[in-house]
């Protein structure tokens, strides 16, 4: 459904393996670092998939309100919970305490609204390896033993660590945001899915206020044992140059973890209240490509689909963009479409892979890397892509290799996942920002 109302961003929250908060990102994605090393637990093993991109140096009682409630939380959640934090101190959403401990929220708690794009998140093995245990006899597992012994030793709570719903929930309860409570598990393409999501409320009236986002993390070991090492870069005794998003020589993709979050709101009700305007949200198209009978050709076409959309939905042509925020991983095939696809819509254009610098984040990886983009937006510079030396004569994009200046003040995102879902979004900055 499609209205007058503008959309814009009032606030946004990132914790990354590169940096917590905006200026530590930014400052690292401009200095080209890497946050992918050894997994320390996964060190001394004969594993395939021994290096990640961990977030470092995080300290969840920092952000997370109440503080009991981290006891029911796993890493991710508590990324989402701080990301969110973030995101509405910056958009001035916190409300105040008055004397006789009462909240003044600046906007009605019945008008703001959360959709997270998360995932199934997995336990830790050490966590639950005493329980099944339990059920072992002579050596083999015996699942008729279940519920006789382990359920007895399994915490009450232990499974609202893991539901993907949790960290929207833990995010409304901090924020008091009565409005729609939303989860969306489509893989990596989650958090896009999930912006676009909170817009589309915004424009249909349902609300004033979304915090919308995604968090999750490609790190647990039950997860990479199950997803198996083929799409896993080799590179494993040089971590920090193993992503390399559109090189010739990348070889697979680095896993990650972290979240992002924003504000999302009507231009009307920010400037009512007398919101910062980070950029404005122009336009967005998402698709299915069916992923196991659709021949490369055809999904490239459907990225092709996807950019000239969201452009067109924007009101803008190809000319007016002046960077693509790629979802390029370092895997040969999908680089190469999607970079094929790039090229046929929008020719030359600048363009940006910070997977080059995480990796995979799972469901908070677009949004993670979508406001690595709206900071050039911001503070008018595009950090480079890392590891990027030798550019795939099969990957014809115009990739940024070294900072530069953004010259036009409009940029696309783009998403997908291995399970079909293709999101694309524009952004630009604030006509008087």
């Amino acid at each position: 459904m499609k209205s007058d109302c503008e959309v814009v961003v009032t606030g946004m929250g990132v914790v990354s393996p590169i940096g917590i908060g905006q200026d530590e990102f930014y400052t690292a994605l401009m200095e080209g670092r890497s946050g992918v090393s050894v997994i320390e637990s996964f060190e001394q093993t004969d594993l395939p998939m021994r290096i990640g991109a961990p977030v470092r140096n995080f300290e969840a009682k920092k952000y997370v309100k109440p503080r009991k409630a981290l006891k029911i939380m796993c890493e991710p959640i508590k990324f989402g919970c701080a990301a969110a934090s973030m995101a509405t101190e910056q958009a001035g959403l916190s409300g105040t305490v008055n004397e006789d401990g009462t909240t003044v929220h600046p906007v009605s708690p019945d008008r703001i609204a959360t959709v997270l794009g998360t995932e199934t998140f997995f336990a830790d093995p050490s966590e639950v390896a005493r329980v099944f245990r339990s059920c072992i006899v002579d050596s083999d597992y015996q699942h008729d033993r279940w519920g006789e012994f382990a359920m007895r030793q399994i915490q009450p709570l232990w499974m609202l660590k893991y539901l993907p719903n949790m960290a929207a929930s833990h995010i409304s309860i901090a924020a008091d945001a009565r409005g729609p409570s939303n989860s969306i598990c489509q893989g990596a393409a989650s958090g896009l899915l999930a912006i676009i999501e909170a817009a589309s409320l915004i424009k249909r009236g349902a609300c004033d206020v979304v915090l919308a986002g995604g968090t999750g993390s490609q790190m647990a070991l039950t997860a990479m044992l199950y997803r198996g090492s083929d799409l896993l870069s080799k590179n494993i005794h040089a971590p920090a140059s193993a992503s390399r998003p559109f090189d010739a020589n990348r070889d697979g993709m680095v896993v990650g973890e972290g979240a992002g979050v924003m504000v999302l709101e009507s231009k009307e009700h920010a400037i009512q209240r007398g919101a910062n305007i980070i950029a404005s949200f122009k336009g967005w198209s998402r698709l299915f490509c069916d992923p196991d009978r659709t021949a490369g050709e055809k999904k490239e076409a459907a990225i092709e689909s996807s950019l000239a959309l969201a452009i067109e939905d924007a009101g803008l042509s190809a000319a007016d963009i002046g960077l693509v925020n790629a979802s390029a991983s370092g895997v040969i095939e999908e680089d190469r479409l999607e970079a094929q696809a790039i090229g046929a819509v929008l020719g030359d254009v600048p363009v940006s892979a910070h997977k080059s610098n995480f990796g995979n984040l799972g469901p908070g990886t677009s949004v993670v890397e979508l406001i690595g983009g709206l900071l050039a937006i911001e503070r008018g510079n595009i950090p480079p892509t890392i590891n990027c030396d030798n550019i795939d004569p099969n990957c014809p994009v115009n990739v940024v290799a070294q900072t530069c200046e953004l010259e036009k003040l409009s940029i696309v995102k783009t998403g997908f996942s291995a399970t079909g879902q293709i999101a694309s979004v524009v952004f630009a900055k604030e006509d008087g920002a």
